[in-house]
């Protein structure tokens, strides 16, 4: 079925991380534009705008029709609420036209406070299905950011089925992490991705370990550092499958970059909608790439190929791929080009190692046998002489590959679409005139964009004309001059009876009210409903229950399995790589009679068409499931519902729903979770906040693991260790081999993947969480959770001992850490909760 869009239902968004390139954003054809301020937003480092300038922007904005959304997407911790709401609150004042949301319980507490104030599922949420989609409706969100995995498929599915406007990246850098569940920059340096503030890990070099052997990689050490997306030509496709919204990524980029992208984008939705060719030339593309490119790739929206998605050779961006040096000379460097350059652009002479420092600088000089290039040379055999004190020819070789970084030109072009005196869009005038000898001159001036309307009247009355008298012509010419305002004349009507005339400066008086008021018009904001809430009125002091702890085991072996039973663990949780290892892991269970029980992991990530998953996990009748994903929690409520007479396992939402407050707990307990585990993101302090205010007889805690840092669609197994391009070809040597990655510093992060060919990087480290147990335990927590991934039978054994001696109080959380350093080769660490 094919879908179809209209012009006014295509938008364009684009990102501003200052007044510059909001300005850009703007004068460049942006629909919509989606800013953070100081604190509550995915870009901690941009330089983002404060809360007290909302009315400005949105009065800004709303002049020139754009439509501003705030991002709001990050987690919201406990001791944070009643300061998101402020902003929330400054938000409906501002008349911000939505709010782009990572955090459901922020999501329940807008509600609250607004029941019409629009809000925009973030792509931090990890919404990649129709399941996905439907559990959010009831909170009344309005669109949502899918993940940039999904392909263009899978989004016609999901809005078909969904029925719901649906926003996508279609420009910029991609996160080789699924948004929300990436957990590296938090793991490693206490800086969340869920907060804002990635360390960008994923652009770190690693080497590959295949069966505890470095495998010889040559250049290639940037296994995780995606290529930038780029959709340009695929708008076509894109608006007929449905998508609604085009985001281009970049908070933290130029003006020039926004106003390069924003332009771009705009001219092919444009030609598209008009009916004619989209596909970017040569020139338009190189110019893309010139304001920010680690090489361009279509990401997944064309399917999955994972040799197209990253080079593997550098991690930044590095512009316009020029051509290579062919000989490097006394005062020159020959160079045999495959694109154009001139004076004055920036180039760099990539030696193959970009972690160190690199010869470059401006061009000096261009010389093509004897003549002296003085314009752009486009391509072939060049000698580029640079400045003077620039680079060191010595350190280039023939070889290296030349990149073009900066263009003085194009960014002086760039700059003119916005540094400009001149309104950046003027809007159609429809002016009525009326009016009879003796009585004022009426005028009725209209916004034909917005219908806003405006009516004046002369002070002075209309006199018998003398000489020239107000006509059509007349009126056109004296009405019409607006320049320099928002309003040009295109439509007039005269109904004068006679030959009639009030002086000249009661019509520019007229004409420059009118203007004025009608600009006023359009930087009113919205109004909607705004009800003064307190924070925690639905927040209770749970007393907590002197239950008896018990331990619960994620297993990822067979070996852990029986290990677990042997030492009598209650609640197993089976969460192996591929679900044909199910069955023998519940059998084992089963067989071990009264008092066991197995818990089922469901996937991290649900996509369209792997519902079969969730029912075969149902077929084998688990006493719980591990719901990893709103997609997935939906699927099994909308199955319980379908088969009321079937018993349903219970449903533990687990950390990747990220639940890091007491609205997003009672949401998911509500929803339908028998039990729910807190998001990984919290410290112990942040912890013990969230538990004062939730039921914490309903929650599990993770007291040791190893982290899953990176979940991803990218698979390191397809694209290094065969000639595939995804899982119908790759040959699965995942099913053969070992693979980690090790980092500068030395440890070696294990590679698992799942039925669904996604990866997930764990930490070589184990965290413990052990000295908070009786913390815990005083605050009514009484289920806590072992995750295992490559332990012997023997370490499964040694490490639930521990943990039993400390929750019967035998010894101290200390001492379980401290046993554990000594024992494992690795150590462990406190990880999250220390900070």
């Amino acid at each position: 079925m094919s879908v179809h869009i209209d012009r006014q239902e295509v938008e364009l968004l684009a990102p501003a991380g200052d007044w510059e390139c909001m300005r850009a954003a703007v004068a460049n054809g942006a629909d919509a534009v989606y800013f953070g301020v100081e604190k509550f937003n995915a870009r901690a480092r941009a330089n983002n705008f404060t809360m007290d300038e909302l009315p400005e922007i949105m009065a800004f904005l709303h002049m020139y029709g754009v439509k501003g959304f705030l991002t709001f997407n990050i987690l919201v911790f406990e001791n944070e609420l009643d300061e998101a709401r402020q902003l929330v609150e400054a938000c409906v004042d501002a008349g911000v036209d939505a709010v782009i949301v990572q955090d459901l319980g922020l999501v329940r507490m807008i509600r609250e406070i607004s029941p019409d104030f629009p809000i925009h599922g973030s792509t931090q949420m990890t919404i990649t299905s129709a399941e996905g989609v439907e559990f959010i409706k009831p909170y009344g969100l309005s669109r949502v950011v899918l993940g940039r995995e999904n392909n263009m498929k899978q989004i016609r599915t999901i809005g078909e089925a969904a029925v719901m406007p649906l926003e996508i990246f279609v420009h910029g850098a991609i996160c080789v992490s699924y948004s929300g569940q990436c957990l590296t920059s938090e793991m490693w340096g206490g800086r969340s991705a869920n907060r804002g503030e990635c360390a960008q890990a994923c652009r770190l070099p690693y080497d590959m370990e295949v069966d505890g052997e470095v495998k010889p990689m040559g250049d290639v050490a940037y296994l995780l550092s995606p290529k930038d997306l780029a959709a340009l030509e695929l708008v076509p496709e894109l608006i007929e499958a449905g998508v609604s919204s085009f985001k281009i990524e970049g908070r933290m980029k130029s003006p020039e970059y926004v106003a390069n992208v924003t332009s771009k984008y705009r001219a092919a939705i444009d030609r598209h909608l008009e009916g004619k060719p989209v596909e970017p030339t040569m020139e338009e593309m190189r110019e893309l790439e010139q304001s920010f490119s680690r090489g361009f790739t279509h990401g997944f929206l064309k399917g999955t190929n994972h040799r197209k998605l990253l080079d593997g050779t550098y991690p930044k961006s590095r512009g316009v791929f020029l051509g290579r040096v062919k000989e490097v000379l006394k005062d020159a460097v020959l160079c045999e080009l495959i694109g154009p350059v001139k004076r004055g652009d920036g180039i760099v002479f990539d030696a193959g190692d970009p972690t160190k420092n690199e010869e470059g600088g401006r061009v000096y000089d261009l010389w093509c046998g004897e003549q002296k290039i003085e314009g752009e040379f486009p391509e072939g055999m060049v000698r580029i002489i640079m400045g003077r004190n620039d680079v060191d020819v010595t350190k280039i070789h023939p070889g290296n590959r030349i990149w073009k970084t900066s263009d003085l030109k194009l960014d002086k072009r760039l700059r003119q679409t916005f540094e400009t005196e001149k309104p950046y869009r003027v809007f159609p005038l429809a002016v009525r005139v009326a009016g009879s000898l003796g009585e004022p001159l009426r005028t009725w001036w209209t916004d034909m964009e917005t219908g806003n309307c405006i009516y004046k009247e002369s002070e002075l009355l209309l006199e018998q004309a003398m000489k020239r008298p107000m006509d059509e012509a007349f009126l056109e010419e004296q009405l019409g001059r607006t320049g320099g305002t928002l309003f040009e004349l295109e439509k007039l009507e005269v109904h004068l009876k006679g030959e009639l005339i009030v002086p000249m400066r009661e019509l520019n008086r007229l004409r420059r009210e009118a203007v004025e008021e009608l600009e006023d018009e359009r930087r009113k904001p919205p109004a909607y409903t705004k009800r003064s809430i307190r924070v925690y009125a639905d927040a209770h002091q749970y007393k907590p229950q002197a239950l008896k702890p018990e331990l619960t085991v994620l297993c990822r072996s067979m070996e852990q399995v029986h290990a677990a039973l042997e030492c009598g663990i209650g609640r197993i949780y089976a969460d192996f790589e591929f679900i044909k290892q199910f069955p023998e892991a519940v059998e084992a269970v089963r067989a071990a009679g009264p008092g066991h029980e197995i818990g089922l992991a469901a996937p991290r990530i649900h996509m369209p068409g792997e519902g079969g998953y969730f029912r075969n996990i149902l077929r084998l009748k688990p006493d719980a499931v591990l719901v990893r994903n709103t997609g997935a929690l939906q699927a099994f409520l909308e199955s319980g519902k379908e088969n009321p007479a079937e018993p349903m396992p219970e449903l533990v939402g687990d950390y990747s729903l990220n639940i890091a407050n007491h609205k997003a707990a009672a949401l998911f307990l509500e929803a339908g979770c028998s039990w729910i585990v807190p998001s990984y993101d919290l410290n112990i302090q942040q912890m013990t906040d969230l538990m004062e205010r939730s039921d914490t007889s309903r929650m599990e805690v993770v007291i040791q693991q190893h982290m899953p840092m990176f979940h991803t669609e990218h698979c390191v197994y397809c694209t290094f260790l065969s000639e595939g391009t995804d899982y119908t070809n790759c040959g699965r040597p995942c099913e053969e081999h070992r693979v980690s990655l090790k980092d500068r510093v030395g440890f070696s992060h294990p590679v698992r993947v799942d039925d669904g060919c996604r990866n997930t990087v764990y930490n070589a480290i184990e965290q413990s969480g052990a000295e908070y147990l009786q913390h815990f335990i005083d605050l009514g927590v009484s289920r806590f959770r072992i995750e295992f991934l490559e332990e012997s039978a023997d370490k499964v054994h040694e490490v639930i001992k521990l943990y039993r001696e400390a929750m019967a109080g035998r010894i101290s959380g200390t001492q379980v850490w401290k046993t554990l350093k000594a024992t494992n080769q690795l150590g462990v660490t406190r990880g999250q909760l220390t900070r």
